[in-house]
């Protein structure tokens, strides 16, 4: 039997007639849309795109940033009404920022990282931020010709250094819900005033998926180093004769949970955070240095535990303490894990932070 071959050519032809294959664009043809802000509307959802600058052409200046929004009854329903917006074809898959206004926020966010997570163009790895007394349209037009996009990355840029607050993506968000039943998202407002368009302001506290409460200042300072992630920041101790400051550099804490028979009776936390002195009389004696470290241990101490107060008040084990010391009981964790919020909130805890100073 002579088998029969189907020239490439002919292949190519037939590939290129079928309506299921994507319609090849020029990239001067589509708005990239790199910030998307979702929020609560009377009538369901209303979704808010930004592109960014755009650049003409290779040796023409950037056009201003296109922001295009849309109220309908769904997510899907509003996206697909914003590609009427624009001459451009509106793409949505170089989106690398989520904003979700409050008031979402306090409805429930389950459904936008659902949407997330199913799209073919978007997905789980845009950064999370939660807009705090405003809307997430405002946060998104508050960049003007600009855009916001730039400033978010700096934001997310600066977190991975150290020295702004925790970012986080949509999936790891949504992994926690999932796992946890609760997450901590960082959260944003619109600068009244100065360069920054959008500042940080603390964090959201997810439970479920819907937005109980917020951590800020010295709560939010001790939520960071429950994480494991925090800000770099500089304490200042006055020891006899001079000013010591320290910065803070990393915090890993370990958590553990002790049982009787099979009731649980305390969580212990040991927060192991290392310092270097930024600015210091030389040179510094075994006692100011001793001095310095409990004093630094005593103010992060502090800050954990406002955060542990705030979180238990919540009945919100955001940083999924529960859950990290279940590893070393899986058996005892098993059987309080459905009502490990109720225990969260009642059990004593116990906190110890060790310091250690790099000279």
């Amino acid at each position: 039997m002579k088998r029969r071959f189907v020239p490439l050519l002919t292949v190519c032809l037939l590939l290129s007639s079928c309506s299921g294959l994507p319609v090849a664009r020029e990239m001067g043809d589509m708005a990239l849309l790199r910030t998307i802000g979702v929020d609560a509307a009377s009538t369901g959802v209303t979704v808010t795109g930004s592109t960014g600058p755009r650049a003409k052409g290779l040796q023409s200046e950037g056009e201003p940033a296109l922001t295009l929004t849309a109220e309908r009854e769904s997510l899907s329903g509003a996206c697909l009404a914003m590609q009427g917006q624009s001459d451009s074809y509106v793409f949505f898959g170089y989106v690398d920022q989520l904003l979700i206004g409050e008031d979402l926020g306090r409805t429930g966010i389950r459904p936008v990282l659902d949407y997330f997570a199913r799209d073919s163009e978007l997905g789980l790895g845009a950064q999370l931020w939660l807009v705090r007394g405003a809307t997430a349209r405002e946060a998104v037009v508050s960049g003007g010709e600009e855009g916001v996009d730039s400033r978010l990355e700096t934001l997310q840029h600066d977190s991975e250094m150290g020295i702004a607050a925790i970012s986080r993506t949509a999936g790891e968000v949504y992994a926690d819900l999932l796992e946890w039943g609760s997450a901590f998202v960082p959260a944003l407002s619109p600068a009244e005033e100065g360069d920054a368009v959008l500042t940080e302001h603390g964090y959201g506290v997810l439970k479920g998926d819907t937005l109980t409460g917020f951590l800020e200042g010295e709560e939010a300072r001790g939520l960071e180093l429950l994480a494991g992630g925090p800000a770099d920041h500089i304490l200042t101790v006055e020891l006899p004769g001079s000013k010591v400051s320290a910065q803070i550099t990393s915090a890993h804490t370990w958590s553990e949970l002790e049982f009787r028979g099979n009731i649980p009776s305390a969580l212990r936390l040991t927060c192991v955070v290392k310092a270097r002195l930024t600015e210091y009389r030389e040179p510094l004696h075994d006692r100011e240095l001793e001095r310095l470290q409990k004093e630094l241990e005593t103010r992060e101490q502090r800050r954990l535990e406002a955060a542990l107060e705030q979180m238990r008040a919540l009945r919100c084990d955001c940083t999924g303490l529960g859950a990290k010391a279940a590893m070393g009981c899986p058996a005892n964790w098993q059987a309080i894990q459905r009502d490990w919020p109720e225990w969260f909130a009642r059990l004593p805890v116990e906190v110890t932070v060790q310091v250690k100073i790099e000279v």
